[in-house]
This record gives structure tokens, sequence and C-alpha cells, in this order.
């Protein structure tokens, strides 16, 4: 493995492991470092929403009967449970309507928050502040002081539901939507980036008659499966997002076979010596021409606009927005490391011996250029998670039943007096981008072998 040392800053060459060397410049940067430590924390938090902050008890004891409620919801969708009395008969508990702090239990285990992102407190309603007295109804049926355990830790807003119970579950929210944006993200632009770095504007050439039939099936294909089929695409995510999906998908299938069809078709009439004269494909033309164009448009302006259009909201729709927005900085990145490294002697050494150009590319080429790929992808989460803040925000985001931290800050505008219902949604914005940011920094410096730290 690595054998090196700050003091010396030497390494054994023979020995030399590319991933330890970047892991100790990482490790020595403290700020990514913590930021890396702070994101795995938000990952955990994440994962495990559903246990920390949830109305219903981990576990409670009822007689000789015991109940794992947070449990049975999260892993069995249970909605009810029986309790059987000692003189025959039974009580049926429904789990979406029962406050368990009214019942009389012999023991029982709370998470950390008491409750649900979605469960109004009734007796502290109208913003209550985390400082304010706090009031609930008890086993006795008697309004009281709440206990110092259950108490709104970051208060309630209007209708009384509780602020850090959605800062726990809008962590999931959050982190989900940004990394797989950014996943769908570098599906699209790495595989372009590396074709348009690779094989350039003269790296593929086509019979003259081909070329220019392949591009008129496309554009065809492009005619037939969105243009002409738009009011289509439209109904069917007016009626749902699987119709929508299923419309989009058969219109990328007509895109597909008509770009083929014609393929084909130019394939065989490319004869005699003008229709049949190899040309340039500019494959690295078109792809930053578009790249270009995508980056010449507000960003922002350009997916709230796509969001507005489409009807239905959901987390998917919304990933696929944000990706399908994103993935230019990839490609750039990704284009400009291929065209260094195809000029590199491992690279000609696998021309030479014959290999296939797929094997070039996604075998030996794209492997040894996603170092800064990584980088942006630290800096297309933090983005895409203000992105989907600022959706949330405005309205335009995920459904109206899914919690999100832009959904808390825009719940603030109600009660300017309501600090907290923008402090701590704010906050939590600011360190998860902060944090990713730093990491995005930190792994900038860690992969460019050219930095010293």
């Amino acid at each position: 493995m690595l054998l090196w040392t700050p003091e010396s800053d030497t390494m054994d060459r023979q020995n030399f492991s590319y991933r330890s060397y970047a892991w100790q410049k990482l490790k020595r940067k403290k700020s990514a470092l913590y930021a890396l430590y702070l994101i795995v924390a938000l990952g955990i938090v994440a994962m495990l929403a559903p246990f920390l902050a949830n109305h219903h008890p981990l576990y409670a004891k009822i007689g000789d009967q015991t109940l794992f409620p947070a449990f049975s919801q999260t892993f069995t969708q249970k909605s009810t449970d029986t309790l059987f009395h000692e003189n025959g008969t039974y009580t049926v508990i429904l789990y979406n309507q029962i406050d368990w702090r009214t019942l009389q239990l012999d023991r029982v285990l709370w998470p950390p928050v008491a409750y649900s992102p979605q469960f109004s407190d009734k007796y502290n309603r109208d913003y209550v502040s985390p400082f304010d007295e706090q009031r609930y109804k008890n086993s006795a049926g008697e309004i009281a002081p709440i206990p110092f355990g259950r108490r709104h830790w970051m208060g309630t807003d209007k209708v009384g539901r509780d602020v850090a119970s959605g800062i726990i579950h809008g962590s999931k929210t959050s982190l989900l939507v940004g990394l797989f944006s950014v996943l769908l993200a570098a599906l699209i632009g790495v595989p372009l980036g590396a074709f348009a770095g690779y094989f350039g504007d003269h790296g593929i050439k086509l019979p003259r008659a081909q070329y220019w039939i392949s591009i008129l099936g496309s554009i065809l294909g492009i005619f037939l499966g969105f243009v002409s089929r738009s009011f289509e695409i439209e109904q069917g995510f007016s009626e749902s997002l699987v119709y929508g999906s299923l419309q989009v998908g058969l219109s990328i299938l007509i895109v597909l076979l008509t770009s083929i069809l014609f393929f084909w078709m130019g394939h065989f009439v490319s004869r005699g010596k003008f229709l049949g004269k190899a040309v340039d494909l500019p494959l690295d033309s078109w792809v930053s021409r578009v790249i270009e164009i995508l980056n010449s448009l507000p960003t922002l302006i350009l997916i709230i606009t796509v969001a507005a259009i489409i009807n239905e909201r959901s987390m998917v729709m919304l990933v696929v927005i944000i990706g399908f927005t994103s993935w230019t900085g990839m490609a750039r990145f990704m284009r400009a490391e291929m065209m260094k490294i195809k000029e590199m002697e491992y690279i000609q050494a696998a021309k030479v011996l014959g290999f296939s150009w797929k094997r070039i590319i996604f075998k030996h080429a794209i492997p040894n250029g996603l170092a800064p790929v990584f980088t942006a992808a630290a800096f297309g989460v933090a983005s895409a998670i203000l992105v989907e803040s600022g959706l949330s925000f405005l309205g335009i985001g995920v459904p109206d039943d899914v919690v999100t931290w832009g959904k808390l800050l825009s719940s603030g505008k109600e009660e300017f007096e309501a600090s907290w219902l923008v402090i701590f949604p704010g906050l939590a914005i600011f360190f998860t981008v902060t944090a990713y940011n730093l990491l995005g920094e930190g792994l900038r410096d860690a992969l460019d072998p050219k930095m010293k730290s």
C-alpha cells in the first residue's frame, strides 16, 4: 500500500496506491474531512428518520402485550393493533388516529423526537416557539405541561406540526433528490463527454449518403416522437406520473427506431464515388454545441418552467428535471480528461493490440478519467439540494404530503414572528450545502496529482 509520511513527503513508487494517497491528502484537509463526517451523519439520520422522529412509540407494553408501533408501521405498513383484555373484550388501535400519550401504558420507549412530520398537535398550534410553555393531554384526560422528553424542541407551525421532525424527515428528501439527480446527470454526461473527447470531430467516418440520411432520420424521429406527440405526453402526465413516463418512453423508442431505420437505409444507398465517400461525423462539435446552448439558459428558470408545466408533482419527476438540466458540467470535465487520456501510451498500445473502442473507452479510459467527475458530483449534490429547496419554497417541487426543508421555510412566510420556522430549516440547508462544497474542494485537491496539500 502507500508508504508516505507528511514529514518526508516521499513515496515508494513501486508500491504506490493512488487511492490511498488521495485518501491521505483528503484526511490532511480537515475542513473536507469534517464535511465528510457531517454528510455521513446526515445519511444516517435520513435512513433512521422513522425511528428518530415518530409520534408512535418504539416500544410499548400494555398488560401482557408488547407492541412495536413505529417498527410495525415502517416495515410492515401495519395500520391497526388489537388489545385483548382479561374480561374477554378487546380494543382496536388505529395507528393513524390514536394519540399514544393518552393511553395507560405500563412501559413505553419514545423516539428522541416524539412526533411525525405530518402529526398535528392540537394543544400546541399557532406557532409555539421552542421556549414557550407547551401543553398536552395526559392519560388522565387533563391538560398539563408537557414532559421534558416530549417537548417540541424546535417549536411548531400554524397547525401544530413539529419542526424538528420536519428537519429530520426533510433530510431524507433533500439527500435523495440530490444524490439521484447527480447520478442521472452522470449517466448522461459521462458517456457523452467520453465519446466527444475520444472520437472528436474526425474519429468516426460514415459514407456521405448514410451521414445525411441519418441526420434526416434523427430530425424526423424527434418530430414524430416528441413534437407530434406533445399532446399525448401532456395528457399522460396530467393523468399520472406512470402513464406520463410511459408516453415519454414510447417517444424515445420512436426516435431510436426511426434513427436506426434511416441509418440502415443510408447504408444501402451508399454506392458510388459521391454517395459512398467517407465523411467525418463531428460528434465533438455537436455535443459541445448542446452544452453551450444549455449553459446559456438560466438553469433555475428553465427548471421552474418545466416543473410548472408538468401538472403532477413527484420526487421522481423532480430528479429527472434536475438531472436532465445539470449534466453539462460532468460532460465538459469528462471530455477534457478524455482528450488528454486518449494520447497516453497505454491507450495507443491498446489500439495497436487491436482492442475494440468499446473496451478501450469503458474499461481503460473512463475509469482513469473519473477523478474530476467525482468533484463535480459533490458540487452537483449541493446545487441540486438548493434547487429542490427553492422549488419546494415556491410550492412547485415535491407533493404536498412530502416534507422538505424548503416547505418548512415557506411556512415561515405566513408568520414573520415565528423565526424558528426560518432559522432551523435555513441552517440545515446551509450546513448541508456547505458540507458538500467543502467535500468537493477537498476531492479536487486530493484527486489532482499536481496539487500539493
